[in-house]
């Protein structure tokens, strides 16, 4: 298993410190990190802002100057949006985004670009929603064998979130080139073996993402009580690998057990304990670059 970094986590989105693509390098070789994952979309790997061979060839080689290998880019796609706005071609222009990300890919010699199914918007729209979301994984995928990299779906989002749906969805795309890249973060919150999720899925994954949390529970006033009504679901905040409830220790397991031999990567994509400057975003990466490694041991 191979560690990497996340280039999310220094973008910036929840106020935290903001990095360039180049200083992202350089700060993952400093951390330790071998490897890295850089999110397709500004401030980083925009496929608006790198559209030449020249800038594509200048990122790689800053990479290589910094000594990480970019072995992943992120894509940020809903396949269930715009439901309101049927005569937009809102699946056709999230292809061609991937497309183009497929393309970078290539020129960066990533091997990866992680993509995401559909967020459900409405219950009576679960079949639809699903289908939608098979038949653009589908089309993607075949753009991805055409630029000789796979896609990567992350179990980030409504459409086949839990385990029983996340394999009947990558069945139903049945393509070679859609691999899996599950994650232990939703699992755990809905109460699932860790351990047989991770042994189950461990054969079809080229990537995991880890991420961990506390939960906070969550409390309203009730004045004519003089009492307070407890509120579901609770809410959860981001700490480094280890100081949370996810149980990365049994989920490493199954990945062990399951055969798993790919890409483990780290990611600070929500407001973290300690804020978002950047000695407190170097010290989290740190500490989970040693939980990781010492879970790969």
């Amino acid at each position: 298993m191979i560690p990497m970094l996340f280039s999310v986590s220094y973008a910036g989105y929840w106020g935290q410190q903001r990095l360039t693509l180049p200083e992202f390098f350089r700060k993952a070789a400093t951390l330790g990190y071998p490897a890295v994952e850089v999110a397709g979309k500004r401030p980083h790997l925009s496929v608006l802002d790198y559209r030449r061979a020249e800038q594509v060839a200048a990122v790689r080689e800053s990479a290589r100057t910094a000594g990480v290998e970019i072995a992943t880019i992120a894509a940020y796609n809903d396949f269930t949006a715009g439901r309101h706005a049927v005569e937009v071609p809102w699946n056709e222009m999230q292809l061609a985004y991937i497309e183009h990300l497929c393309w970078l890919a290539k020129g960066l010699g990533a091997r990866i670009v992680r993509v995401f199914s559909g967020y459900f918007t409405d219950a009576s729209e679960y079949q639809n929603d699903w289908t939608k979301s098979v038949t653009a994984l589908r089309e993607a995928a075949a753009i991805a064998a055409e630029y000789g990299v796979v896609l990567g779906l992350q179990n980030h989002h409504d459409v086949g979130v839990s385990v029983d749906g996340y394999c009947e969805l990558l069945d139903d795309v049945n393509h070679p080139n859609l691999r899996a890249m599950f994650d232990p973060w939703s699992p755990a919150l809905h109460g699932t073996d860790l351990y047989q999720a991770a042994r189950r899925l461990a054969p079809r994954m080229v990537q995991t993402t880890l991420a961990d949390y506390v939960k906070i529970d969550r409390f309203a006033y009730q004045p004519q009580l003089v009492n307070y009504a407890k509120l579901d679901p609770p809410a959860v905040r981001a700490v480094p690998l280890g100081d949370g409830f996810i149980d990365l220790n049994t989920f490493f397991r199954g990945l062990k057990d399951g055969g798993f031999n790919g890409y483990v990567c780290y990611e600070m994509c929500s407001p973290l304990r300690g804020g978002g400057s950047e000695a407190n975003l170097d010290l989290a990466a740190k500490q989970s670059l040693a939980k990781i490694r010492e879970w790969i041991r």
